[in-house]
């Protein structure tokens, strides 16, 4: 196996950065009149964490490609990190928003569209009845007030290295068997030991013995573990997650934000997961704020009963705007007509060709690095074997390797995922766009592992 040495990837990075910053003087410029604007310095505080010396900004996006104020163009394989997963303003999108908005955006009363859409989720997941809210945060939040209600229980279960949004009782980690903040949580509200219980993904015997305990009202969980670091299930880990909640009476809420990348009905369709509650948010409205939740019958007529006929007052739970025409309109028509069983079947097949490529450029320079896919979503991490849990990625993550991985894509016109290395396939993707990635991915490691720059 070949190392990589350390001096290499300094002068690598080095290098590219200062390519970037040459070549993105407009961005550059923008950047500096903006910090002063800004909270955290930029528009949205997570983009402190991207890996460009000052982020880009974007003048237009369509389809799989994006070109920033620069004028440079990008092969977009990160499409905005799920949000934009089914490509940038697809047609047929744009057109039902242009026909929302000369109906009206918003109304607090209902549509036909909300009916359809409860119809189509209902035949994806087998989930009878929904509700919507504006982000997976909030439906996610929403779901386990539910949860609590009906249970009668107050805490919540999550695995570590998990991702639900800014959720307050989901931004946990565990610590030597402790509780606490993930790092970099801002204010926490309350000390997450009162609200939250963590154990590692993958790790049933954990997971029995805090729901054993009895104050568990539902475990919040993705199919596989996306935000990490791409952390898949254990074979059998999914019967025995849902033989154990049932045997404690815990709800078990699916989170398919991210892995709906598995497929139209996301890993729940797919895999024919059993839960009681599932969460869809940022892809489903193509970039309209949308996200969805629903439940068996079973929960619903629960929660019904908990609810004074003469005075069916609901608090904590929706918000004005969830559910606005302008958000179900979106979410319809991404359905119809994008989120697609053959849609799908292309996006798999490339994907498919995204991940034998790199995986072929990995054996042949004998790296110990792997790649995984999900469906429409290839990960590539730099451990022999694929991680089993968000401590074991943890510990292996080279963050300046992913920084020059990153820049060195930017810089040669492809984008992928600046966290993880994490590249998502679209309906607009073609077969050259990922050819185009894994040449550049190639000569990355090329210059990596030349003599100069690894060792045996």
């Amino acid at each position: 196996m070949q190392t990589i040495s350390r001096q290499r990837i300094h002068d690598l990075l080095a290098r590219e950065k200062s390519d970037f910053g040459q070549s993105h003087p407009r961005s550059r410029q923008l950047a500096r009149e903006s910090t002063p604007h800004f909270i955290a310095g930029v528009q949205m505080p997570w983009l402190v964490e991207w890996e460009s010396p000052f982020t880009i900004f974007v003048e237009h996006a369509k389809g799989a490609q994006i070109t920033d104020v620069d004028g440079n163009e990008y092969i977009d394989l990160c499409l905005g990190d799920t949000g934009a997963m089914f490509g940038h303003s697809p047609d047929v999108l744009v057109a039902a928003i242009r026909d929302a908005v000369d109906k009206g955006l918003t109304y607090m009363l209902p549509t036909e569209d909300g009916i359809a859409i409860a119809r189509e989720f209902k035949r994806r997941t087998g989930l009878p009845r929904w509700s919507f809210a504006l982000t997976a945060t909030d439906a996610n939040r929403f779901a386990a007030r539910i949860a609590r209600a009906i249970t009668g229980r107050a805490k919540i279960l999550v695995f570590d290295g998990c991702y639900h949004g800014t959720h307050d009782e989901t931004l946990a980690r565990l610590d030597d068997g402790v509780v606490n903040p993930r790092q970099g949580s801002v204010g926490p509200p309350v000390d997450l030991d009162v609200t939250t219980r963590v154990v590692e993904f993958n790790d049933i015997e954990a997971l029995k013995v805090e729901l054993a305990k009895g104050d568990v009202a539902c475990v919040l969980t993705e199919p596989a573990l996306t935000n990490a670091g791409m952390v898949l299930p254990d074979e059998g880990f999914h019967e025995q997650l849902r033989a154990v909640t049932r045997e404690h009476g815990v709800l078990l809420i699916i989170d398919e934000t991210h892995t709906i990348s598995s497929g139209p009905g996301g890993y729940t369709q797919a895999y024919k997961l059993e839960p009681d509650m599932f969460v869809l948010g940022k892809p489903i409205g193509g970039g309209i704020p949308a996200a969805v939740y629903g439940c068996s019958e079973d929960i619903a007529r629960r929660f019904d009963d908990l609810l004074d006929p003469e005075h069916p007052v609901v608090v904590g739970i929706g918000g004005t705007l969830s559910g606005n025409a302008l958000s179900l309109r979106a979410v319809r028509t991404m359905l119809e007509n994008v989120i697609t069983e053959k849609n799908f079947v292309h996006m798999f097949a490339v994907a498919e060709r995204l991940e034998i490529g790199i995986r072929k450029i990995i054996e042949d320079h004998d790296l110990p690095w792997h790649v995984s896919r999900m469906g429409a979503r290839v990960e590539y991490g730099h451990t022999v074997k694929p991680r089993r849990t968000a401590r074991e990625v943890e510990a292996t993550t080279d963050s300046e390797l992913e920084q020059l991985l990153h820049l060195y894509c930017v810089n040669r016109g492809v984008m992928i995922t600046p966290f993880h290395n994490m590249m998502l396939t679209s309906p607009a993707t073609t077969m050259a766009d990922v050819d185009r990635h894994n040449q550049i991915f190639a000569e990355c490691i090329a210059e990596l592992t030349s003599p100069a720059g690894a060792s045996a």
